[in-house]
Order: structure tokens, then sequence, then C-alpha cells
């Protein structure tokens, strides 16, 4: 069969025949019909990832849409260091990390939207004690997950949601999906900080897919914001895209009632995590969520890896095209 094959971490993968998935136990063996090309994968194929396990070659891929031999789709997630991934023509899979999708789902909005919205629906339905009206704060909100945070954020039942990150005019179009207030982070990074701690100063939970200089300055600012030091404050770390560390300095941890969690896997297990699979895919198949989706075939896998994608927009690889 034909698949995406990783041979070195500094170079993008390329098509390539590879032998016939041999399914385990609890596995079994499915077409895959959608793979989204998440950052997640990305980071797979680069090594980078912290559940990188440095073993070469490898298929890229942690989740997909594929088709049963019964006919029926599934949704299924691979489990994290593996090597055979789902960006291939055929892929086994374990049955107790996967959910059955209506006959008339879309593969490529499943694919697409699955990863980068779990990272928010997960944060707010297993990580913190989000209750309908409060506020959330979504930091680096112009990518696909972050514009998905917005919408699941809502769709939960939050009263505001404030959009933080680049570009202005990126800025005012998540408005249409949902953005309450939007703080741009161009500019001077002091003064963006303080806009950010300004409008975000009353947030319960923010959501945060930064992280490094930009939330260190962030958080300072929505900690010297704050009307109520007691009221509590969930600063869920999701993403590293701006840095992987920051400085938190010992006072900011005293003076309000500031909680610093991440999520991600590790800080939520397996079955967790799976239990929200069939409620999310259900309101994305029904189209509660918008996202953007570029198809491509296994053939252009290498082309498109380097490529830039428009803001909202995923690629999802499509192996039997």
């Amino acid at each position: 069969m034909r698949a995406a094959v990783v041979t070195s971490f500094d170079r993008p993968p390329r098509c390539a025949d590879v032998p016939e998935p041999e399914p385990g136990e609890h596995q079994e063996v499915v077409d895959v019909l959608a793979a989204g090309l998440h950052r997640r994968v990305r980071s797979q194929a680069d090594g980078s990832h912290y559940t990188s396990t440095g073993v070469l070659p490898l298929i890229p891929g942690i989740d997909g849409v594929g088709r049963r031999d019964d006919g029926s789709l599934v949704y299924f997630l691979l489990p994290p260091g593996a090597t055979q991934g789902s960006m291939a023509e055929r892929v086994a899979i374990d049955m107790r990390r996967a959910v059955t999708l209506p006959d008339d789902a879309d593969p490529l909005r499943v694919a697409a939207a699955m990863n980068p919205a779990m990272s928010s629906w997960v944060a707010l339905r297993r990580r913190v004690a989000f209750r309908q009206r409060q506020g959330v704060l979504v930091f680096g909100a112009t990518g696909s997950a972050g514009q998905l945070a917005i919408q699941v954020a809502k769709e939960l039942g939050a009263g505001t949601v404030t959009a933080v990150g680049r570009g202005a005019a990126r800025l005012e179009g998540l408005r249409d999906v949902g953005a309450d207030v939007v703080v741009p982070l161009d500019g001077d990074p002091g003064e963006a900080a303080q806009a950010v701690g300004r409008a975000a100063a009353e947030v319960d939970v923010a959501l945060d897919y930064l992280w490094g200089q930009p939330t260190q300055d962030a958080m300072a600012a929505v900690v010297a914001h704050r009307s109520d030091p007691a009221r509590r404050i969930d600063w869920v770390q999701i993403g590293s895209v701006a840095g992987p560390d920051i400085t938190l300095p010992a006072a900011g941890l005293r003076r309000v009632n500031l909680r610093v969690l991440g999520s991600g896997q590790g800080s939520v297990s397996p079955d967790a995590m799976e239990a929200e699979l069939g409620d999310l895919a259900r309101w994305i198949d029904a189209g509660a969520f918008t996202v953007g989706v570029q198809a491509v075939g296994l053939a252009d896998v290498e082309r498109v890896w380097t490529e830039s994608v428009p803001s909202g927009m995923r690629v999802v690889v499509t192996p039997t095209r």
C-alpha cells in the first residue's frame, strides 16, 4: 500500500510503498478516508513532540476517518508514540479508541476539525469546572485551533469570549464565529499586554495556544487588572507556538487566585479523552463548527508539508484519492 513516510526528522515525508498493516489485539484494519495534517502531526514528523520515541521510519498521522469492512465509518485516535500513523491507505486501529459515525458523515469535515476542536473541548469539559455564562479568553485565536476554541466555548455556554492574536483584520473576522471582544498582539508588546489585561481582567478561563513571552506579559497584566483577586482564573496551557517557557513570579500566584494547568496527552486520561470523542464528533458532523478544508492526496504530501496554510484552514490527506 501507499503511505506518507518520514525517513529523516529534518525532511518532510514522501509518498512511498510500505507493507500492509498487521492488526494486533483489539485492532482491525480500516481504509483511511481522511487524515488531518495538524500542528501535532508536524511535530510528530520532525521529532519535536514530547511523545516522540525517535524511531524512524514512521508514518505520520494521529487520527482520521476510516471505513470498516462492513462499510461503516469510524473516527479513530492512534496511541501516543505510534509509528504506523493514519497517513496511509490503510491503518490498524484500536476500536476502543474509535467512535462510529453516521453513514452520511463528511469524512473531510470530521478529520479536519476533531483534533483542533478537541484541544479546547477537552480543556473545558475535563480540565476545569467550566460553567454556563463564564468568560473565556482564547490566547492565540487566529490559528485554526484558536478559531475552533471560540466556537467550542460558545457552544458550551460561555457568556463572553475574548479573542487575542495577531493580525487586526483576521481578528475582526473572528466576530463572525463568536468572539465578543478582539485584542491584537501587534505593535509594542508592553502595550499589547496591557490591552489584553484590560479586556480579559474578569475572565474565568484562559485557553492558551501561545505560551512564551506573550503569555508571560499578558498573564501579569490580567492579574494586575483583576478586580476581585479571590475569584479564580484557570489558565490552561494547550499550545506553545510562541515559546516553550515562561517566568512566573511567586507573588503572581499569591496575589490572586490563579491556577495554571495544562491540557493534552498525559494530563487527560485516555479513558476521559475517548469518552469525549462521540459527543464532539456529533457536534462537528452536525455543522456546529466552521473550519476550512484543503484536501490533498498522498502524492502531494511532500509538497503541501512546507506550504503555508491560510488562517482557519486545515489540510486533510485523502489516501484513497
